[in-house]
């Protein structure tokens, strides 16, 4: 799911568009599941990607690149500036906060 390269990270994404509300999913076939309310159309599906990882990382947008898969649901994200061992503490915390919510 997270492969440390010359310049970050990769992160394999599966996208669920026009989900009842914006969010993780979990992990499923080894990529992290993230749910978007915007639908598939115009690249707003893309840019909820974009927006919610750059929130998820705490890091700015311009961190972040469709590496492949922009008109696919499984997609791979390149993330400049980031280790693999802080991208899996930032993805890991956001699986527990989806359980811990799940469990309220």
């Amino acid at each position: 799911m997270i492969r440390e390269t010359s310049t970050g990270v990769d992160l394999d994404v599966r996208v669920i568009p026009r989900a009842k509300k914006s969010g993780l999913g979990g992990e499923r076939d080894g990529a992290l599941v993230v749910r978007l309310a915007a639908p598939p159309v115009d690249d707003a599906a893309n840019d909820a990607l974009i927006r919610f990882l750059s929130d998820l990382f705490q890091r700015p947008r311009q961190s972040f690149r469709i590496a492949s898969g922009a008109r696919n649901r499984r997609k791979r994200i390149a993330i400049a500036g980031l280790n693999a061992a802080e991208a899996r503490a930032r993805v890991i915390g956001g699986l527990r906060a989806v359980k811990a919510s799940a469990r309220a």
